[in-house]
């Protein structure tokens, strides 16, 4: 077997010979024993304070069953787990998918066994890490754009204006000045100024001396 004495592993086994038997396995394998669970909320409570790299689940265990525990392990640390059953079965496959097991072992697991399983938890989980990671930017990102659309006001449609003082009418039939209706419609703000030939109306005496100034 090759060496991986880096690989911590924690043993949820409420069957005394079996977890002794695990335990000798993972000696060969390189792997170790950071600790023994002998049921559910012990596993769980040692998962999370430990945090090893994997934990090798038994599906039927005292307190709360292996599925329960590993759910809430995810929920609490989120470590690979490996399930140990006497049986296996496609609904446990599936159920135990769902709740974010990496692999199923049958008992009594085989050295060569457990390093693979191991190894496919362990890669699954950070692939499930990754993908839960790259989620939660889409949704970052998805939120920032809402608020950003939200933010953004366009004006459609047909304009009611006068064709005279120039007013536009909104939906209440109030007639507003077009700088205000477009204020309120839209995110623009208006600077005022006054045009060369409006200049030229209001203040004629005043432009013509400085066309002459020129």
């Amino acid at each position: 077997m090759k060496s991986n004495s880096k690989t911590r592993v924690l043993i949820a086994e409420d069957d005394y010979l079996v977890s002794e038997t695990i335990k000798s396995a993972l000696k060969k394998i390189g792997y170790e024993l950071t600790g023994k669970a002998s049921d559910g909320l012990e596993a769980v409570e040692l998962a999370c304070s430990l945090m090893p790299d994997v934990v090798l689940m038994d599906i039927k265990m005292p307190e709360i069953n292996g599925l329960e525990a590993t759910k809430r392990i995810q929920e609490r640390c989120s470590i690979p787990v490996v399930v140990l059953t006497a049986h296996e079965s496609q609904d446990l496959v599936d159920k135990a998918s769902e709740l974010g097991v990496g692999a199923y072992l049958t008992k009594p697991p085989k050295p060569g066994e457990i390093e693979r399983a191991v190894t496919i938890a362990i890669s699954r989980h950070k692939d499930l890490m990754e993908l839960r990671r790259l989620n939660r930017e889409i949704e970052s990102k998805n939120k920032e754009l809402e608020k950003a659309l939200e933010e953004i006001k366009t004006l459609r449609g047909i304009l009611p204006i006068c064709s005279v003082c120039k007013k536009i009418r909104d939906d209440k039939g109030y007639w507003n000045q077009i700088e205000k209706y477009i204020s309120d419609h839209s995110d623009a703000e208006f600077s005022h100024g006054i045009c060369p030939e409006c200049a030229k109306k209001l203040y004629p005496d005043f432009m013509h001396k400085k066309g002459k100034d020129k």
